[in-house]
């Protein structure tokens, strides 16, 4: 049932239209500079995640395991982060804790050894019987350096088979965030988060997953039959937008990865110049992956990060560092 319902995901993301809402980048203005004082050539774009150095600021997020067409997915997309020396995130790893064959198709170290790799569960497991327990389980299953802990109420809510106990999550996540001995990460799924909510955290960082990227609702409302289809549709948009995200998160001081409809590379030096460490990408390299396979990703890569380099340079920053803060204020309140 879980695998199936993996595969319907993928193939709806890939087949039909799962954007909805605007993640707030077009608002956001770089702050150009007309003499940069940086030699293009010289820019640096790694950066220090947890002890780990990634070549470039980006994650590619988790999006599926299991049989078949996910098992692939993984491996390739391993294979380019080993590439590119980028992160790379697994999709929820229930599947393989509770039918253990499907192990395999989430272990990737053995073609990317060097990777910044996140392990990944869904929170609300908590309240279904997980404990620290398949939180390890899901790291040491592949070796990961870190593990996300994802936060989905509205697709629960959409989805048939949706688990919908939410109550006392936060106590539990930060039960497990003390208990565990890798850095754990709250990852938002296309809904974004909070002020209040980010500040009640001990959780090593966030991963906004802001509006204006894959809406779950509408993926869930494709799966679903009549009003969850038009139920998902109606809360397509429901949820703060990333930019917004960003901007309430960092009052906490928690490292933040950006996604939720990172696009571009101007996207992303945007969202690092508001205060991300980093960016997560999933469903651009899954459409690219879908079209081409690995050169499609690739192609797609290479193409951020020449466009996020030109934006470090067009900003004087000689670094991912120095380019946090690299924002043009907005004049139009005070004309």
């Amino acid at each position: 049932m879980i695998d199936k319902r993996k595969l319907d995901h993928l193939r709806i993301c890939i087949e039909e239209d799962v954007e909805s809402g605007d993640p707030g980048f077009e608002n956001i203005r770089l702050e150009h500079k007309a003499l940069p004082e940086v030699d293009f050539d010289e820019i640096s774009m790694d950066i220090d995640l947890f002890g780990k150095t990634l070549r470039y600021p980006i994650i590619i997020e988790g999006m599926s395991g299991g049989l078949g067409r996910g098992r692939k997915l993984n491996r390739d997309l391993a294979r380019v982060a080993q590439d590119y020396g980028i992160g790379l995130g697994v999709g929820s790893q229930r599947i393989a804790i509770e039918n253990t064959n499907l192990v395999d198709s989430f272990q990737v170290r053995d073609i990317a050894p060097d990777i910044f790799l996140i392990a990944n569960l869904g929170a609300v497991q908590l309240n279904y019987g997980y404990s620290i327990r398949e939180c390890k389980t899901a790291i040491e299953m592949i070796d990961a350096d870190a593990l996300a802990l994802h936060v989905n109420p509205l697709q629960e809510i959409i989805q048939p088979e949706g688990n919908k106990n939410f109550s006392n999550l936060i106590e539990k996540i930060n039960s497990v965030a003390k208990k565990l001995e890798k850095p754990l990460i709250l990852k938002c799924v296309g809904s974004g988060i909070s002020y209040s909510t980010a500040k009640e955290l001990k959780v090593s960082a966030i991963d906004v997953g802001g509006v204006g990227g894959t809406s779950w609702s509408l993926i869930e409302g494709y799966r679903g039959k009549g009003i969850i289809r038009d139920i998902g549709r109606e809360f397509a948009g429901w949820g703060i937008p990333t930019v917004e995200s960003i901007i309430e998160v960092k009052k906490t001081n928690l490292p933040i990865i950006a996604s939720g409809g990172i696009r571009s590379g101007i996207d992303a030096a945007k969202a690092i110049a508001l205060g991300a460490e980093c960016v997560g990408i999933a469903l651009p390299i899954l459409k690219a992956w879908s079209s081409n396979s690995i050169k499609g990703v690739k192609n797609f890569l290479d193409k951020f990060i020449y466009e996020l380099k030109i934006c470090m340079f067009l900003t004087g920053s000689k670094s991912i560092k120095e380019l946090n803060g690299k924002i043009r204020p907005d004049k139009s309140k005070h004309p």
